[in-house]
């Protein structure tokens, strides 16, 4: 535990501002996203450190069962009572430094679920034997650290370390005070890696009406597919290391130059099936590469008290057949899930929202918003499948989310909402209500924030 804490408390002195908090001077964009550019040097004593974070608290019922077997035996599970949740999915720290003459750092760390936790005890009713217990799940992850060097007032920058990967919109813009829904887009939360950060280079630029973003980073582990997250678990390593046999590149452009409107497409392609510990000689698999391609679109409109949002990912993954056969028959004692994978999963989803408190003058010059919103997703992690390899259809789903966003203040909001899963008939739906309570924003900062 000793070297935990210190561990944490070394971390937490380089933790950086925000997922998008890039290079010098921050910057607001229309969703809530803070960028850099370069500046001159800071004032004698202006401090060049920035504090920031973001963090959530949600409780939700779910009207459902959380029993494995729901899916596979749902006539026995259709009238469960359900269950209820509280959670802090997501609590982050971040710091800022700037070097000067264009060279800044960023570091984040994580903390899912509250954290995680175990103690060793001594069990005075096993006959004071020591045993080593869990006294909390979650995870604390080092999300981001990088070296920024940036040019032209920005336009030119190169980063290099551990980088949010720009694919998709639930990746760049995963604030809580982004999206209306207490929990981050299920479908992109769901088929690829959410947030996707990994160790790369990335060379990127913002001009008035553009910004782009070109990424080279370690492959994807094939070993990590399973039919449910698709090649959403495989970014990570259990291993303390990052296995990087293969290459892959990333991208994103985005484009503001309407009033209020960003268009965004981006996307991802590099092989995964040699980039793993578990990577075979035999001639069946000589040729396998394993091919993951994604191409995603997305967009958001703000202006006039409204925001739309929205966003269409493709995923395509090749050899699916064969990576299937070969984690099915790995060790029982492998890190695969030894489960199926599709060639293809699909996500898409629209969300709407209007503030009324927009309509009235002293609310609004007291920055409080009150939007009322819907979102509506599908999305398949099993698409389309290869060869014998069976379609598991309760991994397809439309989801219809109702709620309410109340902000007292910008950087905070109180959220409130009802949602409904809906499968394949023959399963049974999923609906819930959910609450919670959220944050983002810079708590110490000499920069000013251009709202």
């Amino acid at each position: 535990m000793t070297r935990f804490l210190t561990l944490l408390l070394c971390v937490a002195m380089s933790v950086a501002a925000t997922t998008n908090l890039l290079a010098n001077e921050p910057t607001v964009t229309e969703g809530g996203q803070k960028e850099q550019t370069e500046k001159p040097e800071a004032k004698r004593g202006a401090s060049r450190l920035s504090i920031g974070g973001y963090g959530e608290v949600v409780y939700t019922h779910n009207f459902f069962s959380d029993k494995y077997l729901r899916y596979t035996d749902a006539a026995n599970y259709a009238k469960d009572k359900g269950h209820g949740r509280i959670d802090l999915p997501h609590v982050v720290l971040w710091l800022g430094y700037d070097f000067g003459r264009g060279w800044s750092l960023g570091t984040e760390i994580e903390f899912e679920h509250g954290g995680t936790g175990s103690a060793v005890e001594i069990e005075e009713e096993e006959g004071g034997e020591y045993e080593s217990e869990v006294e909390r799940g979650g995870e604390v992850v080092l999300e981001q650290f990088w070296i920024n060097k940036s040019w032209l007032g920005g336009k030119l920058n190169l980063k290099m370390g551990h980088i949010i990967v720009p694919v998709g919109a639930t990746n760049m813009y995963h604030m809580p005070t982004e999206f209306f829904t207490n929990m981050r887009p299920e479908g992109e939360n769901t088929i690829f890696p959410c947030t996707w950060h990994q160790t790369g280079i990335s060379l990127w630029g913002k001009t008035e009406d553009w910004r782009y973003e070109a990424m080279l980073l370690p492959g994807l582990d094939s070993d990590r597919f399973n039919r449910q997250n698709w090649v959403g678990n495989a970014a990570g390593s259990p291993y303390e290391f990052k296995i990087a046999n293969t290459l892959a590149g990333a991208f994103r452009i985005d484009n503001t130059s309407v009033k209020g409107l960003r268009l965004s497409l981006s996307g991802y392609v590099g092989n995964s099936f040699k980039n793993t510990l578990s990577a075979t000689d035999s001639q069946r698999y000589r040729d396998v590469k394993g091919t993951v391609a994604i191409g995603s679109f997305d967009f958001a409109y703000n202006d006039h008290n409204f925001i739309l949002r929205g966003n269409f990912d493709y995923g395509h993954l090749g050899d699916s057949e064969l990576i299937t056969k070969f984690n099915m028959s790995m060790r029982n004692d492998s890190v695969s899930p030894k489960q199926s994978v599709a060639s293809d999963a699909l996500s898409t989803g629209v969300e709407f929202g209007y503030n009324f408190f927009g309509l009235s003058q002293r609310l609004s010059r007291d920055e409080q918003q009150l939007w009322l919103f819907g979102r509506y997703e599908y999305y398949d992690s099993m698409f389309k499948t290869q060869g014998t390899i069976q379609d598991t259809k309760w991994c397809a789903r439309q989801r219809i989310v109702v709620g309410i966003n109340y902000r007292p203040i910008n950087d905070i909001v109180i959220k409130a909402e009802y949602g409904v899963g809906i499968l394949a008939k023959q399963y049974n739906n999923e609906p819930y209500i959910s609450v919670g309570v959220a944050y983002a924003g810079l708590f110490n900062s000499y920069f000013k924030r251009n709202k």
